[in-house]
């Protein structure tokens, strides 16, 4: 069916080429705005779409603006192969071609090809710290491994926000948008307001001088993660103990009640997984959303076609964030500094991010350190077996007398929303051990520099007589890293700040053949990170245009991405379970004497089914199930590496109204950087060590960074089509199709693929059905999905959704009107497990615009 689908799509599409050529006096809309069309990214060399080597997807901002979408980042989610994850209302992430994660490091995103992620993540804050609406010009993503020419992790891909100049866009602009969500009584809020000001204003003073400044605030309430299904629904199978009398219960958005707050106690003969208590999401956060950004930019040109740029941003947020825990972002803040100097011979760029998490706090620490804080785990589990065995010699059926123990053990707890709780949580957010306290306080700052040298620009006489181009560049990248004695720590000097250094260098050669129908090029690029050997990533492309309105494309390409500074360095007490980063210098001697978690639930399962099945003593269960332990078999961090094979299409059909572009990829991956849970016990006595490790008070817990020893393979399409009716409708679908095909020497580690198969998309544009009115609606669909993470993995439902606007131009005054929706629908969805549910969103704004 698929196949077949593809065939009648292209048979159209060349019955079509074969009308454009009949066709003369056809109005050529599609034709002239594509074969113009002009795009960076894919080369780093501005290039015509059509003749480009790889896939390439972009989004004009005059395009987004009449979508349905809030804000033109949202209307990515309308674009060809692009998967987007709503962690929160204020944190949305992009990914393509599978394999995304709510931080998601392994795609770049640039604003005019300034990096700009939070340093100690490796991952942008969704667009904190990007352009406004009112300055983007256009948005290019490229959906596949990036590496060979920039060398930024980008192995899933990058995208690339460019900005308006203020030599060319001049003026005072400004936006108001008011919005309300929380529509239906859909979770505990009521209807809430939601705000977001942008304002831009640039000036060039004569033809060397300009300048421009934008500011932006963003206000409203989150949406509400509250996901009461229950992660350990077996843990007490073998006493047929299940759901609400599951004395282990851990629903995925409660906290303090997972795995390292739970312990087997041994009652009445009967072995027991019991977790404490804990504290739901909905009663331990903030959902209020703040996010206020500015940025100032001044810009000079000493002579033509030469442009020095030196640019500041700053931004302050304040949202929840997620990885494999939840986290509130209170007064996070980012700065950038950033020099550019571009001439068409030659570029140089250097900028220096700085991060700071201000008053930000984990969810979980919280939590489970809010029940420890009124009564430690010995004496809350202590309480909890004297309750349960009092109530079972006063008659109570077992069920019930776990709940009386719970609730006898439970005294004194702090009760959220009162004066107590309050204070108490405050003292724990500000205390930065995660044994003790919740408070994430890290504070790192990213330098880089980077240059470009155009060859055939500067002997354009030698490479026009053979009718090619060359480019080479270099890069220089360096992550500095405050240690705050809980997050990060100097193993070497305490006293002094973690650094972790990358260089690399590329050179691309492309040459064109047969009258420049035919163009070949080949990258080869070197890259070297501290701790790790010099790695080397070639790219092959292929262009073939035998008319102006068709285009063919294939190419070959690899990546690696190194670690990012969490995954290497990282040294975090959560729990009674210690995060240690993978490289040596940071875990030398855990991986080579430790047990896998793995096994070690596997065997205290075993030992809790055997005294509870069997009637044996505890020793003798874990003599009988020792051989079940097994020794960590991973080791310490390496790159991931990809290699990708692509092949694409675009041409232009149906007298001249059609639009056309395709894509396949296949991708094969391997040494995933991932997490092992592993243990080492507190003996060397090899026969103490079942003992050991059956306890978790005899045994050091560790999570650690490292690589899977699964080698997958995934692949995909997809198909976008833009068709022009008349001057007033224009109707734009996409669908994109994500497989994953195999993972040999399966072990488990390898990252979730978290992408949905099918991903489908529809707008129906309509630009002055009555004067300046206009109107547009997007349909949305994809389907369910397996999702794999630390903090849960199960399936996310499939979902459709709807966005719909009308807009006004009130030519006179300078300003537009928009009202519209986001889900319009209000059917709630989640876009990932552990998330928030999202519902309705509908807004009206206004846009001022004086030149």
């Amino acid at each position: 069916m698929k196949i077949q689908l593809y065939i009648f799509l292209f048979f159209i599409s060349f019955n079509g080429f074969s009308q454009v050529e009949k066709s003369k006096t056809t109005r050529d809309s599609i034709k002239k705005e594509e074969l113009n069309e002009i795009v960076i990214t894919a080369s780093r060399r501005s290039e015509k779409i059509m003749r480009s080597p790889i896939s390439i997807e972009q989004l004009k901002s005059a395009e987004a603006k009449i979508m349905g979408s809030a804000s033109i980042y949202e209307a990515l989610e309308n674009v060809k192969g692009v998967q987007i994850i709503t962690p929160s209302l204020g944190f949305k992430v992009i990914n393509t071609r599978g394999f995304a994660n709510s931080t998601n490091v392994r795609f770049a995103q640039l604003v005019d090809g300034i990096d700009n992620q939070a340093p100690h993540l490796g991952a942008p804050i969704a667009n904190a710290l990007g352009a406004n609406d009112l300055d983007i010009d256009k948005i290019e993503i490229i959906p596949g491994t990036a590496a060979a020419l920039y060398g930024m992790n980008a192995i899933n891909g990058l995208a690339n926000i460019q900005t308006k100049n203020p030599f060319e866009y001049q003026g005072v602009s400004i936006q108001q948008l008011t919005g309300v969500n929380h529509v239906g009584n859909i979770d505990r809020f009521s209807p809430k307001l939601y705000s977001q000001f942008n304002m831009r204003f640039a000036k060039a003073f004569n033809e060397k001088f300009a300048f421009k400044i934008n500011a932006s605030t963003t206000g409203g309430t989150d949406w509400v993660a509250d996901d009461r299904t229950d992660l350990a629904p077996n843990a007490n199978a073998s006493t047929n103990l299940y759901g609400a009398n599951n004395p282990a219960y851990d629903e995925v958005n409660g906290y303090g009640n997972e795995s390292a707050n739970r312990k087997t106690l041994n009652l009445n003969g009967k072995n027991y997984v019991v977790a404490r208590t804990g504290y739901r999401e909905t009663d331990i956060t903030d959902y209020d959303i703040k996010n206020y950004k500015t940025d100032v930019g001044f810009y000079f040109r000493p002579k033509k076609d030469h442009e020095l740029a030196v640019t500041y941003k700053t931004a302050l947020i304040n949202t929840i964030y997620q990885r494999s825990n939840r986290f509130r972002l209170d007064n996070y803040t980012l700065n950038q500094i950033a020099l550019d100097y571009h001439t068409p011979v030659f570029q140089v760029k250097g900028y220096a991010t700085f991060e700071n998490t201000g008053n930000s706090y984990n969810l979980r620490s919280l939590a489970e350190n809010m029940d420890r804080a009124y009564k430690s785990d010995d004496k809350w589990f202590a309480d909890y077996s004297t309750a349960y065995k009092n109530a079972i010699t006063n008659g109570a059926a077992v069920a019930d007398a776990h709940k009386i123990a719970r609730t006898s053990s439970d005294q004194g707890r702090f009760e959220p929303g009162t004066a107590a709780y309050n204070e108490k949580k405050e003292e724990l957010i500000n205390i930065n051990n995660w044994d003790y306290g919740a408070a994430l306080r890290v504070k790192s700052t990213l330098v880089h520099a980077e240059g470009l040298f155009n060859w055939d620009k500067a002997f354009s006489a030698f490479f026009g007589k053979i009718d090619a181009k060359l480019l080479s560049g270099f890069d220089y990248r360096n992550y500095i890293i405050v240690p705050d004695g809980n997050y990060f720590i100097n193993p070497v000097n305490p006293s002094e700040n973690l650094t972790y250094q990358k260089t690399g260098a590329f050179t691309q050669l492309k040459k064109d053949f047969l009258d420049r129908k035919i163009n070949l090029g080949a990258t080869i690029r070197m890259d070297k990170a501290d701790y790790f050997n010099t790695k080397f990533t070639p790219q092959f492309t292929a262009v073939y245009a035998p008319k102006n309105e068709i285009s063919f494309r294939a190419s070959y390409q690899n990546g690696y991405r190194f670690p990012s500074i969490f995954e290497g360095f990282s040294n975090v007490n959560s729990g009674g379970v210690k995060r240690v980063g993978g490289l040596r210098i940071m875990s030398d001697g855990i991986f080579e004497n430790s047990y896998t978690k793995a096994s070690i639930d596997k065997f205290q399962s075993q030992v809790n089914n055997d005294v509870n099945t069997l009637g044996i003593t505890q020793a003798q269960a874990i003599e009988k199930n020792k051989n079940t332990i097994q020794k960590n078999p991973y080791t310490y961090l390496q790159p991931e590496f990809v290699n990708s094979f692509e092949f694409g299409f675009r041409g232009i059909a149906l007298k001249q109204n059609l639009f056309i572009d395709a894509d396949f990829y296949y991708n094969s991956y391997k040494n995933f950087i991932a997490q092992v849970e592993a243990s080492i016990p507190n003996t060397k006595d090899p026969n103490q060590i079942p003992t050991a490790l059956y306890s978790k008070n005899s045994q050091n817990r560790y999570r650690l960074w490292t690589n899977s020893k699964s080698k997958i393979y995934n692949y995909g399409g997809s198909l976008g089509l833009k068709y022009r009716f008349d001057p007033t409708f224009t109707a734009l679908t996409n669908v994109t199709y994500t497989k994953l095909d195999r993972t040999d020497d399966k072990d488990g580690l390898e990252d979730g693929f978290n992408t949905p198969e099918f991903n489908i998309n529809g707008t129906l544009i309509a630009n002055n059905i009555w004067k300046n009115l206009g109107a547009s609606a997007t349909a949305r669909y994809q389907n369910n999905f397996d999702y794999v993470s630390f903090l849960v993995s199960g399936t996310v439902p499939a979902y459709w959704s709807m966005d719909a606007q009308i807009n006004y131009n009130f030519k006179k005054t300078g300003i537009t009107t928009k009202l519209g929706g986001t889900n319009i629908l209000n059917k709630p969805y989640n876009s990932i497990l552990g998330g928030p549910s999202i519902g309705g969103l509908y807004y009206l704004s206004l846009v001022w615009e004086m030149k």
